[in-house]
């Protein structure tokens, strides 16, 4: 754990338990390089403008990167948390000084169990923003788990679908990849996808009437990439769909960019 390339003080860790505002991007780091490294750095920049109306240095952001990844070559999970630590409840309208707080963990199975969900009514705060304000997705998926699900699956006031508590969900049909349509955090997996694919994407308002009809479905995370989903609720899909190994082979295949 370094804050800006040191260890942080007790006091500068305390603002995110106590204040908790900031924004941050999680990425699988193998052989120091990441896929899709360009677009966690756009999104990093474009989140601290919106959130501290302030420009965030990348290279900056990297140089951190590269410092607590050291020499290890093993695959591990990096997460990059910006927040200024000397704003607080009283003064968060201060102008800010962001800084970049790098932790890092092991990287989990390399073919993670296909999850099963359970549907839930809940809209996180600015979808769009990869913000550390967790509360509501996280106690939503400890309810989930609670009654022996993975994770949840959030649905809009108006019942249509939207993503999962941090991940994005897309399903199979007619052989196509169809993206809910909705508002939600657009992931990196899901856009280095959508790049990679050669047919034109799909994007509609789904529902859970909608799912029956689904041929099989999953779940895009930077960190576990592309993940096979087996129910939501009582709907059940194969989880050895061919076109989830298509997928799964499109993105092994995408080039990682160096850290």
């Amino acid at each position: 754990m370094e804050l800006n390339g040191a260890t942080p003080t007790l006091d500068q860790m305390s603002a995110l338990a106590l204040t908790n505002y900031g924004h941050f991007t999680s990425m699988l780091v193998e052989n120091g390089r990441v896929r899709g490294l360009s677009l966690h750095m756009q999104r990093l920049a474009k989140d601290c403008r919106f959130l501290f109306d302030a420009d965030l240095d990348t290279d900056r952001v990297r140089d951190y990167v590269r410092q607590a990844l050291a020499e290890r070559r093993e695959a591990i999970v990096v997460r990059v948390t910006v927040y200024d630590p000397a704003l607080n409840l009283g003064t968060i309208g201060s102008d800010a000084d962001p800084h970049i707080l790098v932790t890092t963990r092991e990287a989990g199975a390399a073919s993670p169990s296909p999850l099963r969900l359970q549907a839930a009514s809940y809209q996180r705060e600015i979808p769009a923003v990869k913000h550390i304000g967790l509360f509501g997705a996280l106690q939503r998926r400890r309810a989930a788990q609670r009654e022996g699900y993975d994770d949840v699956l959030f649905l809009n006031p108006d019942g249509t679908i939207s993503e999962l508590a941090t991940s994005n969900i897309g399903f199979i049909r007619d052989g196509q990849v169809v993206w809910p349509r909705s508002e939600w955090l657009s992931g990196v997996t899901m856009t280095l996808i959508n790049q990679a694919l050669d047919e034109p994407i799909t994007a509609k308002p789904l529902t859970l009437s909608d799912l029956p009809g689904m041929e099989a479905a999953f779940a895009t995370n930077a960190a576990t990439g592309i993940r096979p989903i087996a129910s939501v609720d009582g709907t059940e899909w194969p989880t050895e769909h061919t076109m989830l190994r298509e997928l799964r082979e499109l993105y092994a295949d995408i080039p990682a960019e160096p850290v």
